[in-house]
């Protein structure tokens, strides 16, 4: 007995499981949102509130993403470097922050460790100022935690947070490359230094530019967490609005769906980048 299901139902049935489902549940989503944000005056006052956290949110992460991968790159190439105190620095680094929940960690760098790097200077200020630069020294000695705004604090701590993970991924992407790459610029005359800026690195960076986009990603979701320093983000804004008027469904809904469209945006753009990537190998 043949229980092969027709030709046309077996289409049929092909084109329903390629059917993206999750992306349709999240147009449902949007279309909801929209439908109430145009309809229900609570929700506009809400976004109205709300929205202004949105510079903060997207500056912050922009900034402090553009120091972690500063800050990655040179970790990874600890990470992979011969010489046994950059390696073992780097490794430390990786370790520590990978091994304390982020939430500790802005805690500690912003409360903590900027205090800590404070006292550092006023120290060094003491010290250039007992040598004869009293100019210099008083200008360091005389220096404050208040010079570090609570935003410059978070921008701080998610650098040094978000630097851990992307020194992985740096690593990763250098080990990739074939250690043939290496000898062989080495053999043209190049240093070690001039092989991997001008070899190494630029392969390195194109393989793992979809991952650094996805950290990206995280990283702005990440950002929510510095709402506890008080920095005015949309968390934050949402809790204030919420705190105020009482709505609770209103602030947290508005704000929910906000994460949603600059993530599911952001997340977009790397598929886009990682087809063209694909397209062009």
């Amino acid at each position: 007995m043949d229980n092969s299901l027709p030709v046309s139902d077996e289409k049929a049935s092909m084109q329903l499981k390629d059917i993206s489902w999750w992306f349709l549940g999240l147009v449902l989503i949007f279309v909801w949102a929209i439908y109430i944000f145009l309809t229900k005056e609570n929700y506009q006052e809400a976004f109205n509130f709300i929205k202004i956290g949105i510079q903060i949110t997207i500056k912050t992460s922009l900034i402090a993403y553009v120091f972690a991968l500063m800050l990655g790159l040179l970790a990874g190439l600890g990470r992979i470097s011969k010489n046994l105190f950059f390696n073992n620095l780097s490794r430390l680094y990786v370790e520590l922050i990978r091994g304390i929940p982020m939430l500790v960690l802005i805690f500690f760098i912003a409360l903590v460790g900027v205090p800590m790097l404070v006292d550092g200077i006023n120290a060094l200020g003491v010290w250039l100022t007992t040598i004869g630069l009293a100019s210099i020294g008083e200008t360091l000695s005389g220096f404050g935690n208040k010079a570090f705004t609570m935003n410059g604090r978070a921008i701080f701590a998610l650098s040094i947070t978000y630097g851990a993970f992307l020194a992985e991924i740096f690593r990763a992407g250098i080990q990739s490359i074939g250690r043939g790459q290496m000898e062989a610029g080495r053999s043209l005359g190049m240093s070690y230094g001039q092989t991997m800026r001008h070899i190494i690195l630029p392969q390195a960076v194109r393989n793992v530019l979809p991952a650094l986009g996805n950290d990206f990603v995280a990283m702005v979701k990440d950002s929510s967490l510095v709402s506890v320093l008080a920095v005015r983000d949309i968390t934050q804004v949402s809790r204030l609005y919420a705190g105020s008027t009482f709505r609770f469904r209103e602030a947290y809904v508005t704000v929910s769906i906000m994460y949603l469209t600059i993530t599911v945006v952001l997340s977009l753009l790397v598929q886009v980048m990682e087809r063209r990537l694909r397209k062009h190998d």
